[in-house]
């Protein structure tokens, strides 16, 4: 009953965030461009992206980091409307996995009017794959001067093979770590494509989501140290011992299947290790990071917040929701102000 509850509050509140976003309009964009100026910097069909390791790359977590190469990718047009062009961008995934459709990352790429520069983002979607909310918020931010790239992660959408039960965050916490150490480098080449676009500062990147995303966000960031500004909806970390003293009867099963395959407490906390934002939080410090989250969080839990924000050093912004995981909805068009001038704000 409680899991049929949660479904009818989630997809509800979903309905409700898109349907204020729609009430909410938007602000008055950057002046960046002349008043009434609808043209937009010209996105080519198809075209190479030269990916060069961060100067700091030696920082960067060894399962992270990437050498020099070459990508090539697509895009391909959708809408314009309001100062806004929707297209189509499709690039390899730096990983190649036995799936062969998550071997192509798919997304959608929210260009604003103008030549910029502007500040740019990539956007990340939630654990349910209702892409729906993270492209209501990219097409929000691009509507306010912040360039937005959405990105469907490994195993979502048209990524998930048609006879395959694979799916990034999965029972098996290896199969998790590879899903997410995947997204890791798929966001990366994300962020690559928007530096090479002639509309974005290519010093003004970051990135965004909610729930996993901002779980998502936090690690990417971690992995990528050219997104700069991070902004981090009802996420967190520290989620071993969260999953691990959880008390349903599937995490109940869950346990008792990996004690019988020889696994301990200790062997699953050291899996997720690899993967929880707070591993790497020390890696955002000095850069700016906004932390959204709710008080009173079913799913990702305040402790896991505060774990966080505590392994930034205690340094992000942090905005506390008088609401649960899916009725912070009602306060989602407000923060997305609050995002967007966030991303277009100067360090």
């Amino acid at each position: 009953m409680r899991h049929l509850c949660l479904g009818f509050l989630r997809k509800n509140a979903i309905a409700a965030f898109l349907f204020a976003i729609a009430a909410v309009g938007r602000a008055a964009p950057p002046q960046t461009s002349e008043p009434g100026d609808v043209t937009f910097c010209k996105l080519p069909a198809t075209g190479m992206v030269e990916f060069s390791p961060a100067d700091s790359e030696s920082s960067v977590p060894a399962h992270f980091q990437l050498t020099s190469h070459r990508f090539d990718f697509t895009t391909k047009p959708i809408r314009k409307a309001n100062r806004v062009q929707a297209c189509q961008v499709t690039f390899p995934s730096p990983v190649t996995t036995p799936i062969i459709e998550n071997n192509t990352v798919h997304g959608v790429y929210f260009q604003p009017a103008g030549h910029g520069p502007y500040p740019a983002c990539v956007v990340l979607h939630i654990l349910g794959g209702d892409f729906l909310l993270a492209e209501a918020v990219a097409n929000h931010l691009a509507s306010n001067g912040v360039a937005a790239l959405f990105i469907k992660m490994p195993y979502y959408g048209e990524r998930r093979g048609k006879n395959s039960r694979r799916r990034m965050i999965a029972e098996d916490p290896h199969e998790t770590a590879a899903g997410m150490t995947q997204a890791v480098l798929d966001i990366r080449r994300a962020a690559a494509w928007l530096a090479s676009r002639e509309e974005v500062d290519p010093n003004r990147l970051g990135i965004t989501g909610i729930s996993l995303g901002g779980i998502m966000s936090a690690l990417g960031a971690a992995g990528e140290p050219r997104l700069r500004n991070v902004g981090i909806v009802l996420g967190g970390g520290n989620f071993a011992d969260v999953v691990w003293n959880n008390e349903t009867d599937k995490a109940r099963d869950f346990r008792e299947r990996w004690m019988a395959m020889g696994g301990t407490r200790e062997s699953f906390a050291d899996v997720l290790r690899k993967v929880d934002p707070v591993t790497y939080g020390s890696l955002l410090k000095g850069r700016r990071v906004l932390m959204i989250a709710a008080r009173q969080d079913e799913i990702v839990l305040p402790e896991c917040a505060r774990a966080l924000h505590d392994s930034i050093g205690g340094e992000p912004e942090l905005i506390w929701l008088e609401a649960g995981h899916y009725t912070a909805a009602q306060y989602l068009p407000r923060e997305l102000i609050r995002l967007s001038r966030f991303f277009n704000a100067s360090e």
